[in-house]
């Protein structure tokens, strides 16, 4: 046909694609002549099937839709459009000789935008069209516009959330840190004073010893009163034992200038730029202070620790922050076997003792240092894995756990480190943490 409407040109958004579907030729070629006028691409089709595979083939800007087609009609194919998520946002305009209230108020609930009675006018189909055209580019820009600000406000939040976990982090070391001072300094000092007491204690109970063999060698038979003492004291039980007492106060001693070292290890502060450090030292100081926990009780045996460390260079890292992952894994480790142990006897737990693995090694590559700690606890389901470090997620009761260990540690090894952390676990079985740290 060449029917070309005398009408204005009229503002059409870029690239507008209307689908007109009308089982009448006539009417198709029409309406097909109007748009392509004023500049909308177009394309036809002539029943309610071929339209749906249409609409989701090309998604089109608009939809014109004849009512009365045979096959499905029109009301039919909106209603399918509609639950179809690909073409739902589609706007649709019936198009139909049927001007009563009842076919307008079922279109409208179906999805329809508009009704357009045939026959129709020019301006008022172009007009039409335009409006809806109008509002669902400005409801497209509204969605872009929300989901870009959701998409900011969701980085400051993570930002947000990064930034409390690290002063969380810096705060908790630096008061480890400082009481950490506080109690090494006031503890170093006696225990110095004793350490180094002790060993002129045992010479100068040599030198008693010496003597008292001296007068029982020229002296064997003492008046009756010191022969008394000697029995009331048990004189030769006292020399044989006061050199066990004073190697067991030498070993306590000791211990505690053990731990004082393994809390100093621990809680080193951080310069603010990486340094050279053993590795193992640091995990060794954790398994130290934690060793109250490992002990056994009257419920269960003692928690064993197998250690498999592989022969590792120093790593660059920042030692005080990467104690403070080894510390968060173990405890959860110990927390997963207290929890395995609920409901089984003492028996039970030592036919199939509480374990915790930790191996280190280096990667194929040598350029990673890969630490895995084991344990043979309760596991986790798929669905916890997902969210373990997660920001402030935690499956223990309340008032029992925070929720920031893990992610603080995800954070310390992933942003810190350029590193990985990463958990394998079958529940029932046991979970294993594996932190790789480049070199």
């Amino acid at each position: 046909m060449n029917y070309k409407p005398d009408i204005p040109m009229l503002y059409v958004p870029k690239d507008s694609l209307i689908l007109v579907v009308d089982d009448t030729t006539t009417n198709l070629e029409i309406i097909f002549d109007v748009l392509t006028t004023v500049g909308f691409e177009v394309t036809t089709e002539h029943d309610g099937e071929r339209a749906l595979k249409q609409a989701e083939y090309l998604l089109p800007d608009l939809i014109l839709l004849d009512v009365m087609m045979p096959g499905i009609d029109g009301f039919e194919t909106c209603k399918r459009l509609k639950q179809n998520s690909a073409t739902c946002d589609i706007p649709v305009i019936f198009m139909t000789a049927n001007s009563d209230t009842d076919s307008k108020v079922k279109g409208l609930n179906i999805g329809a935008v508009d009704y357009i009675t045939k026959p129709f006018h020019e301006e008022e189909l172009l007009a039409r069209i335009k409006t809806h055209l109008q509002l669902r580019n400005l409801t497209k820009t509204l969605e872009k516009r929300v989901s870009e600000r959701t998409a900011a406000l969701s980085r400051a939040l993570k930002d947000l959330q990064d930034s409390q976990l690290q002063l969380v982090q810096t705060e908790k070391m630096s008061a480890l840190g400082q009481l950490v001072a506080g109690v090494a300094h006031e503890i170093n000092n006696p225990v110095g004073f004793i350490h180094g007491n002790l060993g002129h204690a045992s010479v100068y109970f040599q030198d008693m010893v010496n003597i008292i063999s001296l007068y029982q060698q020229y002296y064997p038979h003492p008046v009756p009163e010191i022969q008394e003492e000697i029995a009331a004291i048990d004189l030769k039980y006292m020399l044989a034992d006061l050199p066990n007492l004073i190697s067991s106060m030498k070993e306590g001693v000791q211990r505690i200038r053990n731990i004082s070292t393994s809390l100093r290890t621990f809680s080193r502060s951080d310069s603010d730029r990486k340094v050279y450090c053993n590795i193992h030292d640091g995990i060794d100081s954790t398994i130290m202070i934690l060793k109250h926990r490992l002990k056994a009780s009257e419920d269960r045996p003692d928690i064993q620790v197998i250690k498999d460390y592989d022969n590792l260079p120093e790593l660059e890292c920042f030692i005080g922050q990467l104690n403070q992952v080894f510390m968060n894994l173990l405890a959860n480790a110990i927390d997963a076997l207290e929890e395995s142990n609920v409901g089984r006897t003492y028996i039970e737990i030592e036919a199939n003792p509480n374990q915790v693995l930790i191996q280190t090694s280096l990667s194929e590559d040598k350029n990673h240092i890969l630490i895995r700690i084991q344990d043979n606890g309760v596991g986790m389901s798929t669905d916890v894995q997902q969210k373990i470090f997660d920001h402030l997620f935690t499956t223990k009761p309340v008032g029992q756990g925070t929720g920031l260990g893990l992610s603080i540690a995800h954070q310390i090894v992933v942003e810190k480190h350029e590193g990985t952390l990463e958990v394998n676990s079958t529940l029932g079985q046991g979970s294993e943490f594996i932190i790789k740290l480049p070199i």
